[in-house]
């Protein structure tokens, strides 16, 4: 059996209707712990999982000095997947955020986002590359083109290709050849399916690892929210998750590593549906959770450690 990795994507939400302060951080980060130091988000996310997604590099590449604090914070063994920075998957959100050309895309910014990565990739912790694409891509001479240029140029990593459009399991022959030529996993995802959204069957594709996604199924508010946020509210329930650790089970026999990512961040839901991922797995619950988080998310009630109150500290008069 392969291992199998499980965690959340994105583990920093400190602002908006679904934050996580208060609810899986019992400190806001950045406010100092009933023990006298500063809360550290990450350090306590990591108590509870040996794995994250991370999403900021998608909107920005970090400095190694970023990366290399990441490692530093977290314990041995633990792993970042990051996600490709927009410029390479999506030109027009690139141009509309940052002004600049996307066209301009070459190996300059490849060589950028590997030397970011590098601090990661030195300490053993780095999982695998996300390049996620929009719904809009379709599978066309052009697209597939530049998909092989870009599997080249990241050949060297673990690469996950997120494809949305139906075009590409319409043509699953083909999409898989380019993507075994290249040792890429077919990213498994789930989330609210549309007539011209990808179909998929979990299961991998290469032998080196698997790489599944949950973003939830909020159909309503998935084109149209106030925030974007409003897109990821939404809690699998446990007989929905089951498929899914099968799938993890069953994949894990071909792989070395499955990469298990839930997306639902709105509230922590993320947090609690990839603790009940885990307990099916067999997987120990790790950590302790606030009270509050187990109140919310009752479904946890029993398989986890609750986190004891904080003392609060009078001030001497």
């Amino acid at each position: 059996m392969g291992e199998i990795r499980i965690g959340t994507s994105g583990w920093s939400y400190p602002a908006g209707k679904g934050t996580w302060n208060g609810i899986f951080y019992p400190v806001p980060p950045g406010k100092r712990s009933g023990r006298g130091s500063r809360f550290d988000d990450l350090r306590f996310y990591a108590e509870h999982f040996n794995t994250v997604e991370i999403n900021s590099t998608f909107y920005g590449v970090p400095t190694p000095a970023t990366t290399r604090g990441w490692a530093e914070r977290t314990p041995p063994g633990f792993e970042f997947s990051l996600k490709l920075f927009q410029k390479f998957t999506h030109p027009d959100m690139f141009l509309k955020s940052t002004g600049g050309d996307p066209w301009t895309l070459g190996q300059t910014d490849v060589d950028d986002f590997k030397g970011a990565i590098e601090p990661l990739a030195s300490a053993g912790k780095l999982g695998a590359l996300l390049a996620q694409f929009p719904a809009s891509f379709r599978n066309e001479p052009d697209t597939h083109a530049y998909l092989e240029w870009l599997l080249e140029r990241f050949k060297d990593y673990p690469v996950a290709l997120e494809l949305r459009h139906r075009s590409w399991s319409d043509e699953p022959a083909e999409t898989l050849q380019m993507l075994d030529a290249f040792g890429a996993a077919w990213a498994q995802i789930d989330e609210p399916k549309f007539r011209f959204s990808i179909r998929q069957n979990l299961l991998p594709n290469v032998r080196t690892f698997y790489y599944l996604r949950l973003h939830g199924r909020n159909a309503a508010q998935w084109w149209k929210h106030e925030a974007s946020e409003d897109r990821y509210n939404y809690l699998y329930s446990a007989d929905e998750l089951r498929p899914f650790a099968e799938a993890a089970r069953d994949a894990a026999r071909d792989v070395k590593k499955a990469y298990l990512y839930a997306n639902n961040h709105f509230s922590a839901k993320s947090v609690a549906n990839a603790a009940i991922l885990k307990h099916d797995l067999g997987q120990p619950l790790e950590g302790e959770y606030p009270q509050e988080f187990v109140d919310r998310y009752p479904d946890l009630k029993g398989l986890v450690r609750i986190l004891p109150a904080p003392t609060l500290l009078r001030t001497p008069s």
